[in-house]
């Protein structure tokens, strides 16, 4: 799977040179949809690294068709993970993330948000944000888990911050949550526009344009407190030049209890290529699901 994370690292570099020639167009339209770089091609699925799986297409709240991968637990299963990926691509170049929780006795389900890979429409950010709520709700009514599965809601990059926001919103709804993982999240869009515009002479000019082009009211940073009493586990890279550290300590500090920040030496979404990553998280999605059973009897 190390070739996953290696063609990871190359489209970062690809996204963020095309992020800062679009920055003078997104300071004039406002477009959200620029924070978002859907792929339609597939480029793999679970088969190709040996792992029984299942196509799955879930209708939005707005009638969107969102295509998922389910991927069952090996064993008897634990819990279940609901991934919502980055902005780049598709459920077929994010799988690397998590395509090692089925043998730790853990469910997956990946879904890509509309207008990615097979999933109809056109990306934004409150639409990503119901694409998650319609996994949430799928998972809450599939027959085989029998409402009886907690469900852990795995978040990275813009995914963490679409997931948190969802979540917070719609914890009240789904009785089956368990906990929330947030990796390599930001605090609000404006914060990384800027960021991003700032880091490049050609952009430099741009990043107050940019704040302020950004939609607000969806800002992580704002709805993260309303998570609890869900435990949260934040996680980031020190090195992580695309969504700086200190996001993490600021999400930390706004977060309610229970609350937990895990740092690790590495960059931008490193962290399932860490074993010492994957057993921290691991052992989160162990500890509250337990906890979620126990508040059930």
């Amino acid at each position: 799977m190390a070739s996953l994370f290696l063609k990871s690292r190359k489209t970062r570099r690809v996204l963020i040179l095309r992020l800062l020639l679009l920055l003078p167009l997104l300071t004039l339209s406002g477009c959200e949809g620029l924070l978002f770089f859907p792929q339609q091609q597939m480029l793999r699925t679970p088969a190709d690294v040996g792992l029984r799986y299942q196509d799955v297409v879930i209708p939005s709240s707005d009638g969107a068709q969102i295509h998922a991968w389910w991927l069952p637990a090996i064993g008897k299963a634990e819990a279940t993970v609901l991934f919502a990926h980055g902005n780049a691509e598709n459920i077929s170049t994010h799988l690397a993330s998590v395509y090692w929780l089925p043998a730790q006795n853990v469910n997956v389900l990946l879904i890509d948000y509309r207008g990615y890979g097979q999933s109809s429409g056109v990306p934004s950010i409150a639409g990503a944000q119901d694409d998650i709520v319609a996994g949430l709700r799928w998972l809450s009514e599939f027959k085989p888990l029998e409402g009886e599965s907690p469900v852990i809601v795995l978040g990275q990059s813009i995914g963490a911050s679409l997931a948190g926001v969802a979540v917070a919103r719609v914890k009240s709804e789904f009785s089956c949550l368990a906990g929330v993982v947030l990796d390599a999240g930001f605090t609000g869009y404006a914060d990384i526009a800027k960021k991003v515009a700032a880091e490049s002479w050609l952009t430099w000019l741009f990043q107050y344009p940019a704040y302020w082009a950004m939609p607000d009211g969806d800002d992580l940073v704002d709805e993260i407190a309303n998570l609890a009493p869900l435990p949260l586990l934040l996680i980031h890279g020190e090195r992580d030049a695309i969504i700086p550290y200190a996001h993490a300590e600021r999400l930390l500090a706004a977060a309610r209890e229970p609350k937990r920040l895990v740092s690790y030496d590495g960059g931008h979404i490193d962290t399932f290529a860490l074993a010492e990553n994957r057993k921290v998280v691991l052992a989160f999605i162990r500890d509250a699901s337990e906890a979620w059973r126990a508040s059930r009897m």
